[in-house]
């Protein structure tokens, strides 16, 4: 019987060919905001390592919304030809070329990481933040300064142009980043939204902004090609955002049309203790999965072929999203094959070192 990890997953109009997808991590490596070298090659050898879906690194939808200078940005209709060899290759490879679009709202405007540790000034090329409310995220960050209802209408805007855009680049699916302390995650914790208006204080007005975003992302993304939503389903912190919201929240983007709920936590403040361990974001990708009856992935500490197998045979999520094992690992899921007894197609360039 073949094993579940190898199973087809069908989305609307796409059949991603195994459960394995490449978790959008960060490169900060670009010098425009539009990939280079660098990005192809390492997208690159994991389309031809065998994963099934390339979700790429957050990518900007406004200049302001970078992380660092490093980062990828599709704001402009001239940034699109830069992107479209990528997603060609990763396509031509195999695998379905998807895009994380985001924003870092207060957690933007940060050095890249072996640069430096703290905010990029503005004297120094930085730019002025902004967050649901003027609160920093630590003692070293500037003060964000608060979006208005006009602004805040100008993100949604923002996040469907560039939506459109990834169409233009030939991308097969888009990710929205709802997680990890960044823009739309600022807006539903109630850590970082001091807001008292209808973008603020109770779930309904937290959840706002989020959902005003999905639903124009779908209505600009083709009916044929699937949605996704990276959220953390808790800040692992009393009184923050938690699995019970996160529920809620999934079901209504079950209902706008989104197709995955990419499962990860934390984020949103620093020096957050997270009990980490072997697969411990899976009970909550199983609890929104059971809660909301739409497909979930799981991401955090998976590492071996036995365990994905596990939770994708289990039920407990549809996908498996690797991070660090696929940067020691381009090549983990052709290597999981083998370790499951499982006979996958290599790329021809390859066969002759197949087990």
């Amino acid at each position: 019987m073949k094993n579940q990890l190898f199973s087809p997953l069908t989305l609307r109009g796409i059949t991603f060919k195994n459960r394995i997808f490449v978790s959008p991590m960060c490169q900060y490596s670009s010098e425009d905001s539009t990939p280079n070298a660098w990005h192809f090659v390492h997208y690159g050898s994991r389309a031809v390592g065998g994963a099934a879906c390339i979700i790429q690194e957050a990518t900007a939808v406004a200049p302001e919304g970078r992380i660092s200078p490093g980062d990828l940005g599709l704001w402009s209709d001239a940034q699109v030809a830069a992107f479209r060899p990528l997603a060609q290759f990763i396509k031509e490879n195999g695998a379905v070329p998807c895009i994380q679009l985001a924003h870092a709202g207060r957690k933007a405007s940060a050095s890249i990481p072996w640069k430096g540790n703290g905010p990029v000034a503005i004297e120094a090329g930085g730019w002025a933040v902004v967050a649901p409310s003027a609160a920093p995220f630590d003692a070293k960050s500037p003060v964000p300064r608060e979006l208005s209802e006009q602004e805040i209408q100008a993100v949604v805007v923002a996040f469907a142009k560039a939506a459109e855009r990834s169409l233009a680049a030939g991308y097969e699916a888009v990710e929205l980043h709802a997680a990890h302390g960044y823009l739309l995650h600022q807006f539903l914790s109630p850590l970082s939204n001091q807001r008292t208006d209808r973008y603020g204080g109770n779930l309904e007005n937290r959840m706002r902004l989020v959902l005003e975003v999905a639903s124009a992302v779908r209505q600009a993304w083709p009916d044929s090609l699937p949605l996704l939503v990276r959220i953390s389903a808790s800040d692992w912190v009393e009184g923050g955002w938690d699995v019970r919201q996160s529920v809620v929240l999934c079901a209504k983007l079950k209902e706008i049309g989104v197709d995955l709920i990419d499962v990860s936590t934390g984020g949103v403040i620093p020096g957050t203790r997270i009990p980490s361990g072997p697969g411990y974001q899976v009970p909550f990708a199983d609890a929104i999965r059971q809660g909301v009856q739409i497909p979930v992935g799981t991401v955090g500490r998976i590492t071996t072929a036995e365990q994905a197998e596990q939770i994708v045979a289990n039920h407990q999520a549809d996908v498996v999203l690797l991070a660090r094992e696929l940067l020691r690992d381009p090549y983990w899921p052709l290597h999981a094959a083998h370790a499951l007894g499982e006979d996958i197609a290599w790329p021809k360039q390859y066969e002759r070192a197949k087990p």
